[in-house]
């Protein structure tokens, strides 16, 4: 839970290496985040079977599935489908590449090292859309149990009702 009472968001980020991920989650360190530590394309995918979160920032250069691959089997699964994905990326600095990344699924692709600021405000602005998503569902679901409630009022006070 945060200081300001909404309950802490999950953000996965994705990177095999240890000091990009600590740069992150230095950044990012807030009590309006949980940050979610993978260092590598499966590891995110196992904690995506499981869980959900607000947005993830994933490293395009890792050994073994690379942040392209990842990103693809992520959009594969219905449940992480529409989850941002915000790739960061040491080498692939061409527009190529950039391309690829949003061909496979990413809303953003972000040249390391990087503005800690910028980072900082795409980052609140997808938790932002998450928790504003998060409430339309809640009350989908109330409006949805109280018709269900009304009906069944409606239908016993009804004289065809079978008493």
């Amino acid at each position: 839970m945060s200081l300001d009472g909404e309950q802490s968001v999950d953000i996965l980020i994705v990177d095999d290496r240890a000091e990009n991920l600590l740069a992150l989650e230095a950044v990012l360190s807030s009590s309006k985040y949980r940050l979610i530590r993978a260092n590598s394309g499966a590891q995110a995918l196992d904690y995506l079977s499981t869980h959900d979160c607000a947005v993830i920032l994933l490293d395009v250069q890792m050994p073994i599935m690379d942040g392209f691959e990842t990103a693809r089997r992520i959009r594969q699964q219905a449940h992480t489908r529409e989850i941002p994905i915000i790739f960061l990326t040491a080498i692939h600095r061409e527009d190529q590449y950039a391309q690829f990344g949003y061909e496979v699924g990413a809303v953003d692709f972000v040249s390391k090292p990087f503005d800690p600021r910028v980072m900082k405000s795409k980052v609140a602005v997808f938790v932002d859309l998450f928790r504003k998503a998060e409430k339309i569902r809640e009350q989908e679901k109330l409006l949805s149990e109280a018709s269900e409630s009304r009906f069944r009022t409606i239908f016993e006070q009804s004289p065809l009702a079978i008493q």
